[in-house]
């Protein structure tokens, strides 16, 4: 994570100057008119003000993290019955953020995230809410303690303001299941139209999100469970480098390729939190250096490989055109790629996660009460009607349970394989067209929800650098009709800092993030 301070030093400085008045740069995120859901808050937009706009405001008087906190906690009231993202608030929200209130007044705030609002996916273990991965089965049993990413949270003075709805089990419990639902809180829905789906597993954080709900969300992924719901609801979202994120403390599916990451409306935010969730304290220094070091994320000179997914559809396509366009029309070369060996993925990667599953989730069920272990989990499932009540199934941990264990030779054999040729995917077509990154269309537009059907969800982008452990980012990079298309950026191993310095260049350029336009309007807030 070398240079994440200098890249967030460049973002500020860029992010401050876009919002300086007068200044004629273009707002990160921007939507291009007012939202009839915005929230106004002395003056700020909730939509598109950035942290460090936030605490400009704050060093300046304007802005206490208790009025914050208190707009995003009416927004919830008033916005989230529509959209049933956020499961729980947290009831000690108010006195949070008074506490970081009193260390402004003292000079002794811990970081950038001190003050800031955030709403955590229902799998990361928090000591004082629930955590139930969606299933009746956790329900009422909150852990012991917090995930070791909650923690450094509460350490670098964020307000832990709730958890979000998530596809339960993270999505892998049946074959067909529908994305955003789960016993414990219904079915999540997608912002921009209300019918549709927002994609999983992280589907409330990137819902809560998109309607302006809390500034971060934290998301987790195996394979596309940050970058898919970040873009089907518009949003920005980084899964980053396989380690780079304590996973203790999180519901696991494979630790070969579990990862928290986090969830903004732009990737100054994303990279603010990520600097608190690998522990990196070197954020703002430099803040207000010159403000011309922030063109150095440029995207001039950058070599871009677009691998273009049609079968995503035509509407997809045209964004992706536009996309390379634009993209072309800020300096940047872009040339199409097709990573090798897709087939042989999508081959291995089901058989091995299922082995690490069950090895994984063993262990887990055995730190919490209720069901010990995956043939409880599935006899409890079997019993309670309310795990039932919008898909039946439960297949995929059936399955797991009598997959070949992790000490099996072949299964090592087939995880070995498959590592080895994500990571030969990406490299090999980075290294041939000589690239910078790799880009992908996200998401299609969103499917409608329908519980008796499940999802329609063969995206194939994600799955290289989800089984490579390697950095992918989405953006936002349009829509089809209403419902947004993210862009996926996908970089090398540890390449983090580098892909959120490329994904800032490119959502600077593209100016895609714009508000949901159906959700109802929620005055303005006081002090």
């Amino acid at each position: 994570m070398s240079g994440v301070g200098a890249l967030i030093a460049a973002l500020v400085a860029g992010s401050l100057l876009a919002s300086a008045p007068g200044s004629n740069a273009q707002d990160v995120g921007a939507a291009d008119t007012p939202s009839p859901g915005a929230s106004s808050l002395n003056g700020i937009d909730l939509d598109t003000v950035t942290i460090p706009e936030l605490q400009a405001r704050r060093d300046k008087g304007a802005l206490t993290s208790s009025a914050l906190t208190r707009a995003y906690l009416r927004r919830i009231e008033t916005v989230d019955p529509k959209i049933n993202a956020v499961l729980y608030t947290d009831p000690s929200a108010l006195r949070q953020a008074a506490a970081s209130d009193a260390r402004h007044r003292s000079g002794q705030l811990r970081g950038p995230l001190d003050g800031i609002p955030v709403l955590l996916k229902d799998n990361v273990d928090t000591r004082d809410l629930p955590t139930t991965a969606g299933s009746l089965a956790l329900a009422g049993k909150p852990p012991g303690g917090d995930a070791v990413l909650v923690a450094r949270l509460r350490q670098a003075g964020a307000v832990i303001l709730g958890k979000t709805n998530l596809s339960e089990w993270a999505n892998f419990r049946a074959a067909k299941p529908t994305s955003g639902w789960s016993a414990v809180g219904g079915q999540t829905r997608n912002p921009y139209v209300l019918d549709r789906n927002p994609c999983g597993s992280s589907a409330g954080s990137a819902a809560a999100l998109a309607a302006s709900l809390a500034q971060v969300a934290i998301g987790t992924e195996t394979d596309g469970s940050i970058v898919c719901p970040a873009g089907m609801n518009g949003v920005v979202g980084l899964k980053p480098s396989l380690g780079l994120v304590s996973q203790r403390g999180v519901v696991p599916i494979s630790a070969e390729q579990d990862i928290a990451g986090p969830m903004a409306r732009n990737v100054i935010d994303t990279a603010l939190a990520l600097s608190v969730l690998t522990g990196d304290r070197s954020t703002e220094e430099g803040a207000h250096q010159d403000r011309a070091t922030d063109r150095q994320n440029g995207l001039r000179g950058k070599r871009i490989g677009l691998w273009r997914l049609p079968s995503l559809g035509p509407e997809v396509d045209a964004v992706m055109t536009r996309t390379a366009a634009k993209l072309r029309g800020a300096g940047a070369e872009v040339v199409e790629v097709t990573p090798p060996y897709q087939a042989r993925l999508a081959e291995l990667e089901f058989p091995a996660l299922l082995s690490e599953f069950h090895r994984d989730i063993d262990a887990y069920l055995g730190t919490r009460q209720g069901p010990r272990d995956l043939a409880a989990l599935i006899a409890f499932n079997r019993t309670h009607p309310g795990e039932q009540s919008c898909f039946a199934g439960q297949e995929l941990f059936e399955q797991a349970l009598a997959a070949p264990p992790t000490t099996d030779p072949k299964y090592r054999a087939m995880r070995t394989e498959l590592t080895d040729l994500a990571r030969r995917s990406l490299d090999e077509t980075l290294a041939a067209h000589h690239l910078d990154a790799i880009a992908a269309p996200t998401n299609p537009p969103a499917w409608t929800t329908d519980c008796a059907r499940g999802d329609n969800d063969v995206i194939p982008s994600s799955t290289p650098a989800a089984v490579a452990g390697y950095p992918s980012l989405s953006v936002p990079a349009g829509s089809v009709g209403e419902l947004p298309v993210g862009l996926l950026l996908m970089a090398g191993d540890r390449e983090d800092v580098g892909l959120l310095s490329l994904g800032a260049a490119v959502e600077r350029r593209l100016g895609a993030w714009r508000a949901p336009r159906y959700l109802p309007s929620v005055g303005p807030a006081g002090h």
